[in-house]
């Protein structure tokens, strides 16, 4: 069943948030039945998550870390003293949708994993940057959860994607199963935090990391993530292409994103993120803040130490995002001037060669691969104890620095 109505989604009195009052006028020119699901998104977080993070609140944190670790790990039957209600969480969560099919996302992987260092270098440059061109940026300037900790949370999202496209990372047992659940429960617990903040404005944003917003990043990792990794010279089969967008759309429902604003093929993905662009206001404060906060953060995310060396990185990363993202959205997120007029030609190019040389000359091609899938490892987050349980403790990251 549907999350919102799709004949009046606004219908049952909901009053659409000031800040997206104007996009929502335009966007109902373009498709007035999702412009509506999208907005009246806005007033709507992830029920069930929500619910389960309101019960585990009322319960110790050290015991709460302990039945999302044990239910994440093992599953709900390692515990049976949580409250039902948890129980029925992580079990829902185990139930794969019919839709989902586990032999056709190897496809999807090989050409992730073959084309990386593209697919990453179009997901910092551009994707992330216009998803925090909306304003999901208000949640996460309040919380500094990528302003004071730019580079960890990167290499965090780095991580995820790295292990939804390792072959069986989406199975149950995979890393990639399980950092998106977690990621879903701590999207729901900065939700709460931030709903009892008073630097948030329901009336004028809706509710902090909504289902729209959910939605839109989802859409806009996978979709808008294969039209910019395009735009570098990355090119991938039909039977790739869909493998692609079938490990989003199960890691979008993994987080939680409700099923009519979870995209079913490339195309509805790219047109979730035009309507949802539309519908969203000009770029904030906060939006430039994080869009120069993440293009800085990079190099260090690169692990280049040398002042230079990271100020010639960055500069060139700004210079390839004004090429992805148009000249419109960098003035309007203060990019630095600059041309880019045969920036993107240039990399494409290369990356053409280097796929012939590849096929060529094996030995160079194996190499590569070996290169490539390190430099994945350093640009992502990983840690001896493994993955990390512990919810968010306070609104604001400097007191959870440690998360």
């Amino acid at each position: 069943m549907s999350a919102f109505s799709t004949s009046n989604p606004l219908g049952d009195g909901n009053v659409i948030p000031t800040a997206y009052r104007d996009g929502y006028a335009k966007a109902t020119l373009v498709d007035s039945g999702l412009a509506g699901r999208y907005v009246a998104a806005t007033l709507l977080g992830d029920p069930q998550a929500d619910a389960v993070v309101a019960e585990l609140s009322r319960h110790d944190a050290g015991q709460s870390q302990e039945w999302i670790k044990q239910a994440i790990e093992v599953g709900p039957s390692a515990i049976q003293d949580a409250p039902e209600s948890v129980r029925a969480f992580f079990a829902d969560a185990e139930q794969v949708p019919p839709w989902f099919d586990a032999d056709q996302v190897l496809p999807g992987c090989r050409a992730f994993h073959r084309n990386s260092e593209m697919f990453i270098g179009a997901f910092v440059a551009a994707v992330l940057i216009e998803g925090f061109s909306t304003l999901i940026s208000q949640s996460f300037t309040i919380t500094g959860r990528l302003v004071d900790q730019g580079v960890r949370r990167l290499k965090q999202n780095n991580r995820q994607i790295v292990e939804i496209f390792l072959p069986g990372g989406l199975d149950r047992r995979g890393d990639g199963w399980k950092l998106s659940v977690r990621i879903r429960l701590v999207h729901a617990r900065i939700r709460l935090l931030l709903s009892r903040a008073e630097e948030w404005e329901e009336a004028a944003w809706g509710v902090p990391l909504s289902a729209a917003h959910m939605a839109y990043a989802t859409a806009a990792f996978s979709g808008l993530l294969l039209k910019r990794a395009a735009m570098l010279g990355v090119t991938l089969s039909v039977e790739e292409r869909e493998s692609f967008m079938m490990i989003w759309r199960y890691a979008g429902h993994l987080m939680g994103v409700p099923e009519d604003l979870l995209f079913d093929s490339e195309d509805s993905a790219l047109h979730l993120h035009r309507v949802g662009t539309l519908c969203e206001p000009p770029p904030t404060l906060e939006s430039i803040v994080l869009a120069n906060g993440l293009i800085n953060s990079a190099p260090i995310v690169a692990d280049i130490t040398e002042l230079g060396a990271r100020r010639r990185l960055s500069r060139k990363i700004y210079r390839i995002s004004r090429a992805m993202i148009g000249d419109d959205l960098a003035d309007q997120l203060n990019y630095p001037k600059m041309n880019t007029t045969g920036t993107l030609a240039v990399l494409r190019l290369t990356n053409g060669a280097e796929r012939i040389l590849s096929q060529l000359v094996p030995a160079f091609g194996a190499r590569r691969r070996a290169s490539k899938f390190q430099t994945m490892l350093t640009v992502s987050l990983y840690s001896e104890e493994g993955i990390r349980y512990r919810l968010p403790g306070h609104v604001h990251a400097e007191k959870d620095a440690h998360l």
